[in-house]
Parts: C-alpha cells; sequence; structure tokens
C-alpha cells in the first residue's frame, strides 16, 4: 500500500518529456569529486541561495570540516555549529537541537525529505541516517526551515549524499572511501563507494558502510557529584558501588552496518535516478540508575533495521513561467527492537513511511524569482509488546508552500507560505483503554522578510513569520511505560494546535579577509506542548490501577517565549610564506519560559567556540576551545548542569598535490579529559560526553 503511493505521488512527472541538469549542481568541486556546489551556497533554502542572503541562521558542513568533525552521529557531528546542541542519550543516540528545540520541532532531511524513522518519538531512538554517507550537511534555523513542514519551527538539518548520481563521472570509474579510527570508544570506522559510468549518460552507485564501536570512555565519574553522595549513603551495598562508577559508561557499545546501491540517467535536458538502501544497528543505551534498592536498573539495547527507496527527478520546461520542475519521494520501512538485559525483547516498534515533494522553479524576470510545490507525508506506526505506550496509528499530511522574491539592489524582499492538512487517527486498543480516535488540523505558516544593504559588503536583515503546528501522534496518544526513556509517558487526545509569532533579525557583513554573522531571534508560543512530572497516583488511575514501573510525565500546553541570539565571525590574521593564519569564533545562546510553569526544559545554556588555523593548500593546523557555562535555569524536574571546557586541536594534511580529495586527518578531542555534560541530554546525569579521543581519518578519492 505504502509502495502504491508512493509511485502513484510520482507518476505525473515521469511522464513530462526531456530533463535537464539538477539546477543546484554549480560550479566545480572544493574538495571532491561529487560536491560540486559552493560552500556558501545553500540548496536546502529550496531556491539556492549564498548564506548571506539567507534571513536566518544557516550553518553548511563539508569538505575538510565535515571530515574533521565526523562522527557516528548525526547530533555529535553537528554539535559545534552555531546554535545547535545535541540530545546526547549516550554515544549512539543523538539528534540534533536547534535553538534549544528538539524532537518533534526538528526536522531531520536526507536530500530534502524525512528520514522516516522514529527518532522524534524518543530520545533514545537513533536516526536513521549514517553521517559517513554525507558529502554536504546543511542547517536551516529559523522561518526558512517552515517550508519542509510545520514541525520545523526549530530548523531543518538536511544531510545531503550522492547515492542518487548527479552527473556521470570522467573516469571509468570513481571511488571515494574513508576510514577512521576514534581511541575513546575503540571506534573503528570504514565507508566505501564507487560509481561507474556506462555510456554517457547511465551511471550506477554503490556504496557501504560498517561501524563498530565498544563502550565510551568518559574520564571521569559517570554520576553527578550529587547522585554519587546519593549512591555512597545507601545502605544497599550495589547502590554504594554507583558512587565509584568511573571511566568506562556501562552498555554504550554499538555495531552498525549499511548498504546502497543506486543509478542515474542523465541527460542535456536532465535527470532521473533511484536509490535503494538497507541499514542494520544494533546499539546500547546506558542505564538511568536507580538508587531506590526496590527499582531495577535496566541495560536495555536497541536493534534498528531499515529498508529505504528513493526517487529523485528535475525537468527542464524551457525558462517561460517555469525554468525547471523537481520530484524528490522516498519510502521506508523500519522497525526497533528493544532488548531488556535479560536478552527478552520488551518492545517492537514498526514504521512504515512515504514522503513525496514536487517542486516548481520559476523562471527569473528583472529581480522576481520563487518557487512553489506540494508535498505528501504518511506514517504507518505501531508498537507492540509487554511496555506498549501508544496505539496504533497513521499520521497523513498534505501541504502546499511557495516562496517569492523580488530583488531591488540594495534591498530585497522575501515572502513565504504554507497549508497544511494533517489527519492522525489511532485505533482503539484494550490493552492501553483507550477508544478510537480521529483528529484533523488545518495548520498554516508563512513569513515575510527583507535585507538592506547599509555598506558595501554589510547587509541588515529582519524576517517575521507566523506558524502553526498539529500536535504529533505520541503528543496525542502516548498512555504507558517506555523502557527506553525510563519515563510513564502520557499524551492528551484533545491537544489543539501548536501556534506561534517569531521576529528575527540579521546583521551579515564581508569584506577583505574577515566575515560576521549575527542573528536574534523571539518566540512567542501559544498551545505550547511540553511534558512535566505528575502525581504517580493520577496516572496510576489512568494506567487501571497497575503499578507504574517508571515516573509519570504527562504532555501539557500553554503559553511559552524562546529567544536568543547566534553569532560567528572569521578573520585572516596574518599571512606566514604559503599559510595563512585565520581564526573563527561563535557565541550562542537561549532562554525559554513556560508561562505558568518556569523555565523551558533541557535549554542548553551559553557557549563560546573559538578557533585559530594555519593553511596552506596541502596542510591544515587547527586549534579551538569550547566553552559551555553552567546551566542553573532549570525546569521542576531538571537538575543543574556544571559549566565545562573542551580544548581540541586538529592536523589535516593532503599528501598528493594533484589528488585534493585524499585527505588524513589526525585530532585530539578533549585533550585534558574533562568532565562534560550536555544540559539538552535527557541522560546528562548518568552518561558524560566522551573523555580524551585521539582520531585518525583518512579520506581517499579517485
Amino acid at each position: 500500500m505504502m509502495m502504491r503511493r508512493l509511485l502513484l505521488a510520482s507518476s505525473a512527472l515521469l511522464a513530462l518529456p526531456g530533463v535537464m541538469p539538477m539546477a543546484h549542481a554549480q560550479g566545480e568541486p572544493a574538495d571532491g569529486y561529487h560536491d560540486q556546489r559552493p560552500a556558501d551556497i545553500v540548496v536546502t533554502a529550496l531556491i539556492p541561495r549564498r548564506q548571506g542572503d539567507i534571513l536566518s541562521g544557516t550553518s553548511v558542513v563539508t569538505g575538510e570540516q565535515l571530515t574533521r568533525d565526523l562522527r557516528p552521529t548525526i547530533g555529535e557531528t553537528l554539535s559545534r555549529q552555531p546554535g545547535v546542541s545535541a540530545t546526547s542519550f549516550g554515544p549512539n543516540a543523538s539528534r540534533p537541537v536547534l535553538r534549544g528545540f528538539q524532537g518533534e520541532r526538528v526536522r531531520i532531511l536526507t536530500d530534502g525529505i524525512g528520514s522516516f524513522d522514529v527518532s522524534n518519538t524518543s530520545v533514545d531512538h537513533a536516526v536513521a541516517i549514517n553521517p559517513l554517507t554525507a558529502e554536504r550537511i546543511e542547517v536551516l534555523r529559523g522561518p526558512a526551515a517552515l517550508l519542509y513542514g510545520s514541525s520545523a519551527i526549530g530548523g531543518v538539518v538536511n544531510v545531503i549524499d550522492s547515492r542518487i548520481p548527479r552527473r556521470v563521472p570522467d573516469e571509468p570509474v570513481h571511488i571515494d572511501a574513508i576510514g577512521s579510527y576514534g581511541s575513546a570508544s575503540d571506534e573503528r570506522t570504514g565507508s566505501g563507494k564507487i560509481e561507474v559510468p556506462i555510456g554517457d549518460q547511465f551511471v550506477v552507485h554503490f556504496d557501504g558502510t560498517y561501524t563498530r564501536t565498544g563502550n565510551l570512555d568518559t574520564g571521569s565519574y559517570i554520576l553527578t557529584p550529587a547522585l554519587r553522595a546519593q549512591a555512597a549513603a545507601s545502605g544497599d551495598p550495589e547502590i554504594a558501588d554507583l558512587a565509584t562508577l568511573r571511566g568506562k559508561l556501562p552498555n554504550s557499545s554499538a555495531k552498525n552496518w549499511e548498504v546502497a546501491g543506486g543509478a542515474a540517467f542523465i541527460t542535456d535536458g536532465g535527470n532521473i535516478g533511484f536509490s535503494v538502501n538497507h541499514i542494520d544497528n544494533f546499539y546500547g543505551v546506558p542505564a538511568r540508575y536507580s538508587l531506590d534498592p526496590n527499582v531495577e536498573s535496566e541495560m536495555v539495547r536497541l536493534h534498528m533495521k531499515q529498508t529505504r527507496a528513493d526517487l529523485r527527478s528535475e525537468v527542464s520546461t524551457g525558462g517561460g513561467l517555469l525554468d525547471s520542475i523537481r520530484l524528490r519521494a522516498g519510502f521506508a520501512d523500519y522497525q526497533h527492537q528493544e532488548i531488556e538485559d535479560t536478552g527478552e525483547v520488551g518492545t517492537t516498534f514498526y514504521n512504515q513511511s512515504v514522503e513525496s515533494r514536487l517542486e516548481f522553479i520559476q523562471a527569473k524576470h528583472g529581480g522576481w524569482d520563487g518557487a512553489f510545490g506540494g508535498q505528501m507525508f504518511i506514517r504507518d506506526f505501531n508498537v507492540v509488546g509487554e511496555e506498549k505506550f501508544l496505539p496504533k496509528n497513521e499520521t497523513q499530511q498534505f501541504g502546499i508552500f511557495t516562496l517569492q522574491s523580488l530583488d531591488l539592489g540594495s534591498t530585497r524582499l522575501e515572502a513565504g507560505g504554507r497549508f497544511e492538512h494533517t489527519i492522525i487517527r489511532a485505533v482503539a486498543d484494550p490493552d492501553l483503554d483507550n477508544p478510537a480516535y480521529d483528529r484533523s488540523f488545518n495548520s498554516l505558516s508563512g513569513s515575510l522578510g527583507a535585507s538592506h544593504e547599509v555598506l558595501a559588503g554589510w547587509r541588515v536583515g529582519l524576517n517575521l513569520s507566523r506558524s502553526e503546528r498539529a500536535p504529533s501522534a505520541e503528543e496525542l496518544f502516548a498512555r504507558g511505560n517506555h523502557a527506553g526513556t525510563q519515563a510513564f509517558e502520557l499524551g492528551n487526545p484533545g491537544f489543539g494546535k501548536e501556534k506561534s509569532w517569531g521576529v528575527e533579525g540579521t546583521l551579515r557583513g564581508v569584506g577583505k579577509g574577515y566575515t560576521v554573522s549575527l542573528s536574534a531571534y523571539h518566540n512567542w508560543f501559544d498551545g505550547y506542548i511540553y511534558e512535566s512530572i505528575v502525581n504517580d497516583s493520577f496516572c496510576q488511575a489512568v494506567n487501571g490501577g497497575e503499578p507504574l514501573d517508571f515516573p509519570c510525565f504527562q504532555n501539557n500546553q500553554a503559553k511559552a517565549r524562546y529567544y536568543g541570539f547566534e553569532a560567528q565571525a572569521t578573520a585572516k590574521l596574518a599571512q606566514v610564506g604559503s599559510y595563512a593564519v585565520n581564526f573563527d569564533g561563535s557565541v550562542d545562546y537561549v532562554r525559554a519560559t513556560v508561562v505558568g510553569s518556569g523555565p523551558g526544559p533541557r535549554i542548553p545554556p551559553l557557549r563560546l567556540l573559538g578557533g585559530l588555523q594555519a593553511a596552506s593548500d596541502r596542510v591544515t593546523a587547527r586549534g579551538e576551545i569550547e566553552h559551555s557555562f553552567a546551566q542553573n535555569r532549570t525546569a521542576a524536574t531538571e537538575t543543574d548542569t556544571g559549566g565545562f571546557t573542551l580544548v581540541n586541536a586538529s592536523l589535516a594534511f593532503k599528501p598528493f598535490a594533484d589528488h585534493p580529495q585524499t585527505s588524513i586527518v589526525f585530532s585530539a578531542n578533549n585533550i585534558f579529559d574533562v568532565e562534560a555534560r550536555r544540559h539538552a541530554s535527557f541522560l546528562k546525569d548518568y552518561a558524560p560526553l566522551p573523555g580524551r579521543d585521539l582520531r585518525v581519518t583518512a579520506r581517499v578519492g579517485f
């Protein structure tokens, strides 16, 4: 049924005659065969834009920076970007946190459409996108992200790979490979891809990755000082032993592999291509240790599998009213098992998803250009097992969107809008004692912005936005114990839409040897959905009088306020022979308040990051310092998080002048082995970040 829906959504475009090269494949490769876009071009902006022209915060990670920052999870790979933190639920499940938003308010995409996993459902669920396959990663924060769905109020992370080739290689065979070793978790990673042209217009692609890690070495105590004191005071010997637990983080090892194949037909008129991949990820979830001798601490492992098929095409329409039409579609069959420490499967999650996105790119007339299109997303979701906490449900979303831009020279105007119809159905479930539900929502989001060049190379911008988000099935229907998060989760089927107003101001400057970027924002929410701990007796009554295995967390709606800023700058300090000496720095801050309740939960604190590097054509030496301040402004269910300072260094070397795609990167992270915990993590009091990590990464392309 799902595959049939995908084929129907795609058939209209496949019948169109003529195709053209991808409009966003511009320029020559900067650091590899596939990455053909200039580093500052953001294709996720719907109409490809330079970063300085986008009216909200953006980041593009590619080339040498991506190689240096690459980690097994997408959250940790991006955690050094401005305005980005990570959920850090142990080393194997880490999702990006954008401007303090996570879960349902951040969309994780692969080449423009969803990841088709259940990582938005719970922080212990890994994202089904392997960063090793990425050629570039783009992050949009703020109103620009709403064009990809009403749930993207926090932003969008778009991972762009080469599984559906964008052009035919010049050589008979093109090969890229990457391998790395990280000492903190004895991480061994290998990834390779090969592309072979068949004739002048057809190319096939194959790739595979493998990662294996041991338990993570934290270099410090596993529990926070407050928990260690409680454990030491316990009369139970096993609990007292937790006070001395340090170094290796128990149950944090992982094994992951993935294989994929794809092909594309490319002519002067355009292209069409497809890919199929399968991922298998088996990983441990660190325990949230109980200090109550009557409550057992569970060591859960997750075994996740996903098989996915993708389609991408673009056609030329002659350049009259339209310049081109693009189609992106995908289908995935996903499941994961939550395996208890006894070896029994406690709960299994099943998810089938299909998404298609059709974009019409307008021909540029004078200073006016734009795009419009439609999007469809359908998800069938089911949880089975003794710790089932959600009834079987289906989500259907249908959206239309547009982005229009007018360039008047020194002034640019931009307007975007999206209408979305959402249907969420849940079947009656006697195990959860809930009836059938059928909810529908109409959501309207839009933005209006302008930027003006005040000096040569300097622009100021302002963007106003209004967004509406339908609640998710998890927020509506959750009703049971969830071992992965060790919480009894309780939704509210009567929730209305989450609505917000937002304003964002930007200042960007580019001059000889420097760049400056500043974004400041404020969001006002009505019907903001958040969770808070409630009396267990209330949830026990909801649970049919049965005792609860975990503390009870209930979803609520209230008004909320988010505001903050991100700033980053680069400067060339000197030229010493063939080496350019450069400085870069960033700072980000967010403050959130739930009206009538207090501080928003898991909000990252003020953070500073500065780097100094000397770079030539073949060698780059870099040192950087990241300081995260203490977070003492906490929600009622949270504990304070101490500040920390991480010192990192790296040396990148390209051994062959005529093969810049080949490089070796040596890096040392957290050199002084300090104890570090992210406040955005549910598990921060029980699972520190990695201690000292010595890494070597080799990349080869020919």
